[in-house]
């Protein structure tokens, strides 16, 4: 699971990948892929990776509060 400051990164460096892709093209439109992937796993608050791997950086103190 995705914490909140993880997701916020996430949109930031989407957000400048896309931005690259847009304006310098070549290899940063593979950048421009990752980015959109990056907002709409923040999006949807779900990473596979982070599930394959069995982490989380969800605070566990704030869900049990």
């Amino acid at each position: 699971m995705m914490g909140f400051w993880d997701a916020v990164v996430r949109v930031l460096i989407g957000v400048i990948f896309i931005w690259l892709g847009i304006e310098k093209g070549g290899v940063f439109e593979i950048a421009q892929i990752v980015g959109f992937v990056l907002i709409f796993t923040s999006i949807i608050s779900f990473c596979p990776l982070y599930k394959l791997a069995g982490i989380s950086s969800r605070c566990e103190e704030c869900e049990t509060a």
